[in-house]
């Protein structure tokens, strides 16, 4: 562990969870002002749309492309310029005058989240060992749901004294802190300890995971046990909005709601994993999900509170299920943490986005539509469940 000379251990773990909140943040934000925007560039919601899925997209190629070059170059480089990146993209979408100058914005706005958060994985794994890893998992995760419970909100109250402007000139000023904090970060992995090859052959190390089976077995099993909570993101508002009328300021509170109950999730697997062991969590995992998979099916569709009481359960669930994978998965791993970073990051965003497409096809609504995929996806887990050598 490289000891940091201008972070106090308090300000380190403070700032890898600001990190952790670039993706909410950078999503949530501008939720309640999307149909202003649309307006405001005379463009029909589905272009709108598109500055959420042209973000997931890019942001889980970055986040593969970013984790082997901070393998090669080094943490606390590839943060300041990527940051730099975020920033001057936040800005553009702030001046935009067009919704395809947004798009542009909103490309290079995942470019930076994605090294961004690549990054501070790889912080995790390199600044703590043993409990106190598995403490900090926790420890980010609780707080990192933080953005998105009060994301939206502060999306509803910035529309009440300014345009949808204001969120991203909030982003660019989270930018800009985290700019500050980069540059305050002593370099925790030494030249020789990076990878020695070109910057082409690095990207061959993700290959190296492909091949790890375990690891790979493992991935694929939390990913899908996570991946209905960005159905859940892509179709909510079109659930709470159209289905249920509730206004875009009530439709927020509902989102926030949702998002608050996350923080139960980091904290129940602190306890559990005191008192059980992994297999015992990850069945109670999939009797959560299962039970809260039935109950959207049942009761998601008579009101916009038993909706959301039902899918609260899978929200606990993955809230837990995120600090546990990442606990197991680091510690599968003994280098190159840069790229294992990159792989987690990527086949969980890439597998919840494909969640997205799905639940946002034209079901008869989109209520059974999640029920549907979140049925799917816990099966697929139980298979890779299956898979995965339990006396390894």
């Amino acid at each position: 562990m490289i000891r940091q000379k201008n972070l106090s251990m308090r300000v380190l773990i403070a700032f890898i969870t600001f990190m952790n909140m670039f993706i909410p943040l950078s999503t949530d934000l501008y939720l309640p002002a999307m149909p202003e925007m649309a307006e405001h560039f005379q463009s029909g919601s589905t272009l709108v749309g598109m500055t959420l899925t042209i973000f997931f997209f890019v942001f889980a190629v970055s986040i593969v492309i970013f984790g082997p070059i901070s393998d090669k170059y080094g943490r606390r480089r590839v943060l300041i310029y990527t940051t730099i990146i975020y920033i001057l993209a936040s800005l553009t979408c702030a001046f935009a005058p067009s919704i395809y100058v947004l798009l542009v914005g909103r490309f290079f706005q995942a470019v930076g989240s994605g090294a961004i958060i690549t990054v501070a994985t790889a912080l995790i794994k390199e600044c703590f060992t043993g409990k106190l890893l598995t403490k900090i998992l926790v420890i980010s995760q609780a707080l990192g749901v933080i953005a998105p419970t009060v994301a939206p909100i502060i999306g509803g109250i910035l529309l009440t004294f300014t345009s949808w402007h204001g969120a991203f000139y909030l982003l660019t000023v989270l930018g800009i802190i985290n700019l500050i904090l980069a540059f305050l970060l002593t370099e925790t992995l030494p030249p020789e300890k990076r990878y020695q090859g070109t910057i082409f052959q690095s990207m061959s190390l993700l290959m190296d995971f492909l091949k790890f089976k375990r690891f790979m077995y493992i991935l694929m099993m939390f990913s899908m046990l996570a991946a209905p909570y960005m159905t859940y993101l892509g179709v909510s508002s079109f659930v709470y909005v159209e289905m249920f009328e509730l206004t875009a300021q009530e439709y927020s509170y509902f989102f926030a709601v949702n998002s608050a109950a996350a923080v139960l999730g980091p904290m129940l697997y602190l306890r559990m994993k005191l008192r059980f062991d992994n297999e015992f969590i990850l069945k109670f995992s999939f009797v959560g999900a299962l039970i809260s998979a039935v109950a959207v099916l049942i009761l998601g569709e008579v009101s916009a509170v038993l909706f959301l009481l039902s899918f609260l359960i899978f929200t606990i669930v993955e809230a837990m299920v995120r600090p546990f994978s990442m606990d197991i998965l680091l510690r599968e791993v003994k280098e190159n943490v840069g790229t294992a970073s990159s792989m987690i990051n990527f086949v969980q965003t890439f597998m919840g986005s494909v969640g997205m497409m799905f639940g946002t096809l034209p079901w008869s609504n989109f209520v059974q539509g999640l029920a549907i995929v979140m049925f799917g996806s816990i099966a697929i887990a139980i298979i890779f469940w299956w898979l995965v050598p339990k006396n390894a």
